[in-house]
């Protein structure tokens, strides 16, 4: 049987419904999940294998074109970011090489650019050095004309997480989100609309989990709300009070095994 991996692939779409319906639709039954945020410009799709992993990239280097896209969200190319996750018996050595497979495949069937993250590197240098410190590990030497190019990584399971502010004050955001950054948790304080966020990727819920983020942000300014991106792992859910998982945007039907039972995709 083959080693169960999720993949949480970020495209810069976040406000044409019919072309997110499409990407999504590539997925078939191994779709757990989609989120779509419009100031971001950004949807994050939750599938499981390598083989709807390719479908969706396909469908999106066919449906966006970074060279008219507008969004909050830093990226580098119209399918952004696609990281792999052990699940259940796999381990970090098969997310390393579907990671590998695939931005293999992808520069070479679809002419997109890869950068890989994992051990060797974290998705923020990847960020801060493409195209300027760092060449791209596979593919084409220059972006994409339509697609630029796809972080690829091998990682464990993160939760992407905001908190709102009642304040829509851009500088306390950013404070915030410099004193909160950390190995367990990157962080950018961001204007969405009318809003502003912290935006946090929970590296390692087991250190920081949604209830110890949301309340080291209300500790420093009045919060207005919370928002899972995704899902999050039920061992994270199981350590918070259930009382307060509708505070925290939390439920127990928004958890990775929730989601693969519905979908039949158990390990």
């Amino acid at each position: 049987m083959a080693p169960m991996l999720e993949c949480v692939i970020n495209v810069s779409e976040g406000r044409r419904f019919d072309v997110l319906e499409t990407i999504a639709r590539a997925a078939n039954g191994e779709l757990l999940d989609v989120h779509t945020d419009g100031d971001h410009h950004r949807s994050v799709l939750t599938v499981v294998g390598e083989a709807a992993a390719r479908a969706v990239t396909v469908a999106a280097v066919l449906q966006i074109d970074l060279r008219t896209h507008e969004g909050v969200h830093p990226r580098i190319g119209a399918v952004d970011v696609v990281p792999f996750v052990p699940l259940g018996s796999a381990t970090m050595d098969d997310a390393i090489a579907a990671r590998d497979r695939f931005a293999a495949w992808a520069g070479r069937e679809l002419g997109v650019p890869c950068f890989v993250y994992g051990p060797e590197r974290t998705l923020p240098d990847i960020r801060r050095g493409a195209w300027r410190d760092l060449a791209p590990d596979h593919g084409p030497a220059t972006p994409h004309p339509s697609a630029g190019a796809i972080a690829v990584g091998a990682r464990p399971v993160l939760v992407a997480y905001n908190v709102w502010l009642e304040a829509d004050d851009l500088d306390l955001a950013r404070r915030i989100a410099r004193d909160l950054r950390g190995p367990a948790l990157r962080t950018l304080g961001l204007q969405v609309g009318d809003e502003v966020q912290v935006s946090m990727n929970l590296v390692d819920p087991s250190v920081v989990g949604p209830d110890a983020a949301f309340d080291a942000v209300a500790a420093r300014a009045a919060v207005a709300r919370a928002e899972l991106v995704g899902l999050v792992p039920r061992a994270v859910l199981d350590r918070i009070d259930p009382g307060r998982w509708a505070q925290l945007d939390l439920a127990a039907d928004r958890t990775i095994e929730a989601r693969c039972a519905r979908q039949g995709l158990d390990d």
